[in-house]
């Protein structure tokens, strides 16, 4: 068990680290899109309690709203 923990977390990283850089040549309007999909399934996740509609409806209005945002360039 202890190796597990130990090779757990630098895996994990290797894991993420694609899906990061796929996001590098995506508009910016794209990218909020997909930033707003990901915050509202996490966040429709705990409002419902973990409940499967709960996390994709989130990340459904998570991402149009994402979409429909320009952010702030100043």
């Amino acid at each position: 068990m202890q190796n597990i923990h130990r090779i757990a977390k630098p895996l994990l990283a290797l894991l993420i680290l694609p899906s990061l850089m796929a996001c590098s040549n995506l508009s910016q309007r794209q990218q909020n899109a997909a930033i707003g999909a990901g915050v509202g399934a996490i966040g429709g996740s705990i409002l419902t309690g973990g409940s499967t509609l709960g996390t994709l409806g989130g990340a459904a209005i998570g991402g149009v709203i994402g979409h429909g945002s320009t952010g702030s360039k100043r």
